[in-house]
């Protein structure tokens, strides 16, 4: 009786002390990870007040976390439209790859953390935060812009790309052989070939079947599918996440609909719960030592990303202005960035690699929100400094109204 009371105290002070600091972000329109990744190095190992018996509960509730995250961005798409993104928009996935994944996989070589550590610092630095570009773009009223369609697009084939890059990271962590390992992905790749082919084909039926009037029985009834799939694909070394997201994509219409409107509580419970305990598995006194290379890959991969963005949305025929807002909202990394790190860290190959990944995340889900809002402003204001400069009677630097400026 004892040890539930102190479960029950912990864990209420825990749920009760995000939710504040829930609050506190929403007041200055800033993404609450930082904050919850924050907690978690306050409660963890070598924090100021390590948790006791409710450690192995938040353990489990971050792998509800994780699989929620990734079924609640499958339940965004449809089948169709991972289809006509991945015919249309493939050229800047492959830019966006090249571009954001080989500054990560080059730091990890340079610091001699070995070929397995550079694969899984590669997807830290590749993968934007869905959660957390969603949330800014609908706060700076840029959802109908001419460039969102081509920020989603990159947003799409990245989670697709997930579905191929987490079996080949799962089989590199577990040290499988060459021959195991391309059992795995070729098992991973069947798979997700056989969910897309049965939503595109089968998208209807597989909806009616689940659909259900009753909120309880549809929630039951979609939840239970999702960790059924999930542990499945966990045992077959597929990923639990992978068989999360794909389920998302199976379901379709009025059911895809219904169920992200019921699993958005759960999700954001149970996500919260999962930065916690990515940050109660590291030190804070890890982080000091790898700040500074954190804070130049940071730099870096602002860049790069601003850069994919940019040339992404000029291939889409985007004006200028929404090639740099393009850009610039693709900066922030998030939840992707922790699931592959965590990956790693459970694993134990480099210990450095998950403060390295704590410290780059922060910064980057800060700055994340700042360069979507002024990396347009800022560019523009360096243009016309420039044809200032070239020209002997410089005109008026934009007459444009305010309003057309948004929507460029």
């Amino acid at each position: 009786m004892h040890s539930t009371a102190i479960f029950l105290i912990e864990f209420g002070a825990i749920i009760l002390g995000l939710g504040l600091l829930g609050r506190f972000a929403a007041r200055f329109q800033l993404s609450p990870i930082p904050l919850y990744l924050l907690a978690g190095l306050a409660f963890g190992q070598g924090g100021l007040l390590p948790l006791g018996t409710s450690e192995e509960f938040v353990a489990i509730g971050a792998e509800i976390g994780v699989v929620l995250l990734l079924l609640m961005l499958g339940l965004e798409y449809t089948a169709s439209d991972l289809v006509s993104n991945l015919k249309t928009q493939y050229p800047a996935g492959l830019v966006d790859a090249a571009f954001n994944a080989l500054p990560g996989a080059a730091a990890a070589l340079l610091m001699g953390w070995g070929p397995v550590a550079a694969v899984v610092l590669a997807g830290v630095t590749w993968i934007s935060s869905s959660g957390v570009i969603a949330k800014v773009m609908n706060d700076l009223g840029r959802v109908g812009n001419r460039e969102t369609p081509v920020i989603l697009s990159i947003l799409v084939l990245e989670d697709l790309a997930m579905a191929v890059y987490l079996p080949i990271v799962t089989a590199l962590l577990a040290g499988v052989g060459l021959a195991s390992g391309s059992v795995t992905l070729a098992i991973a790749l069947s798979v997700a070939g056989l969910v897309l082919f049965l939503a595109v084909r089968y998208g209807r039926i597989i909806s009616r079947f689940v659909s259900s009037d009753d909120s309880e029985k549809l929630l039951l009834v979609v939840l239970g599918l999702t960790l059924l799939v999930a542990g499945i694909a966990q045992q077959l070394q597929v990923s639990a996440a992978v068989g999360a997201f794909l389920v998302g994509i199976a379901l379709s219409g009025e059911v895809a609909e219904g169920a992200h409107n019921l699993l958005a509580p759960l999700r954001d419970l149970f996500a919260a719960v999962f930065f916690v305990f990515f940050g109660l598995h590291t030190d804070p006194a890890s982080i000091p030592p790898v700040l500074l290379p954190a804070l130049v890959l940071a730099v870096v991969t602002a860049a790069t990303k601003i850069a994919t963005g940019y040339w992404a949305a000029k291939r889409a025929g985007v004006g200028e202005k929404g090639r740099w807002r393009a850009g610039g909202t693709l900066v922030a990394r998030g939840e992707f960035s922790i699931v592959i790190a965590g990956l790693a860290v459970s694993a134990g190959i480099e210990p450095s690699l998950g403060p390295l990944a704590t410290a780059y995340v922060l910064i980057l889900v800060i700055l994340g929100p700042l360069t979507a809002r002024y990396t347009q402003p800022i560019a523009a204001r360096i243009a016309a400094r420039r044809a200032s400069a070239s020209s002997p009677q410089p005109g008026p630097v934009n007459a444009e109204p305010e309003k057309a400026e948004v929507r460029d």
